[in-house]
């Protein structure tokens, strides 16, 4: 009877974290906002009672190639990837069908999204939606003219490209035509190098409106620039995606005036339930998108007590 009820016990363990096996999870890097994405998908698989093994690709893509393989090789059940280059995912996509293992993108839209098969799935924000919430209210705050820089992030990321598509896009319309782009340049989602590019253009006499960053980070750097200059944060809006902590605290302080959370915990969540329901033989959608949320002066206080 003891070993009868030993058995038992020992199946109910293995149900309740066994049905999707082991996830194998390749991160790009380890910046601020992924950091908030690597702990999302921790928090899940937990939550969830499921297995799953980090590696971090430290921004290489022969890297992170290679920890697909070594994935596959050791049988996992699903791999979540968040791409170091989202025009070099075809390779990774064919070696998880072949081996017919579930792939899920996390946060960065492969090149071949809508190729991922039956058991692919990319989860993430809609892009589309960030930049142009950020730089609508950037207009606005502008009254639809003044002079800008952009920053922008790497330009091998679908996010990077999208969001500063959405710039043109916005500004481009009635009532934002008259915004004018003094510069745009990469800085990659790192606060060092923007903040060695807005010195840069302080010191060729660029002085903007606005600055409006690809992410919270850069336009941290780019305010830390301003700031070493003696410039009056008062006079320049700027603004950035993510809603980082950093970025609020930012916020609260009173040089940051624009971001849009996009909420990391929620895309890991996803990408975990995700896998979990795919190698159950479960349908998901092949595109889930977390909604993104404007972020502001005026409406911070009520963000952070929902979030």
């Amino acid at each position: 009877m003891k070993k009868f009820l030993l058995a038992t016990a020992a199946i109910a363990m293995m149900s309740g974290t066994a049905f999707a096996g082991n996830i194998g999870v390749t991160m790009a890097n380890t910046d601020t906002f992924l950091t908030v994405l690597q702990k999302g998908i921790e928090k899940a698989a937990k939550d969830a009672g499921q297995p799953v093994q980090v590696e971090i690709a430290e921004n290489d893509v022969s890297k992170q190639l290679s920890q697909v393989q070594n994935f596959i090789a050791a049988k996992v059940d699903a791999i979540i990837v968040n791409a170091v280059d989202t025009s070099a995912t075809v390779p990774m996509t064919k070696l998880a069908n072949d081996a017919g293992i579930p792939i899920v993108y996390v946060n960065r839209q492969p090149i071949d999204v809508d190729k991922l098969g039956p058991k692919g799935a990319f989860v993430a924000s809609n892009e589309a939606d960030s930049g142009t919430l950020e730089t609508k209210e950037v207009c606005k705050l502008l009254g639809g003219k003044g002079d800008i820089l952009v920053m922008v992030g790497d330009l091998g990321n679908q996010a990077a490209v999208q969001r500063t598509k959405d710039i043109h896009e916005v500004i481009a319309t009635d009532e934002c035509k008259g915004m004018k782009i003094l510069d745009e340049q990469t800085a990659v989602w790192d606060p060092v190098k923007a903040q060695d590019l807005m010195t840069n253009w302080i010191a060729a006499g660029k002085k903007p409106a606005a600055v409006i960053a690809n992410n919270d980070n850069m336009a941290i750097g780019a305010i830390n620039a301003m700031k070493a200059a003696g410039w009056n944060m008062k006079d320049v809006i700027v603004a950035g995606i993510d809603a980082t902590q950093e970025a609020l605290a930012t916020m609260k302080a009173g040089d940051l005036d624009v971001t849009v959370f996009q909420d990391a915990a929620g895309q890991g969540k996803g990408a975990v339930d995700t896998a979990i329901k795919l190698v159950k033989g479960e349908k998901v959608d092949a595109k889930v998108y977390i909604p993104f949320q404007l972020v502001t002066p005026a409406n911070m206080a009520d963000y952070m007590s929902k979030n």
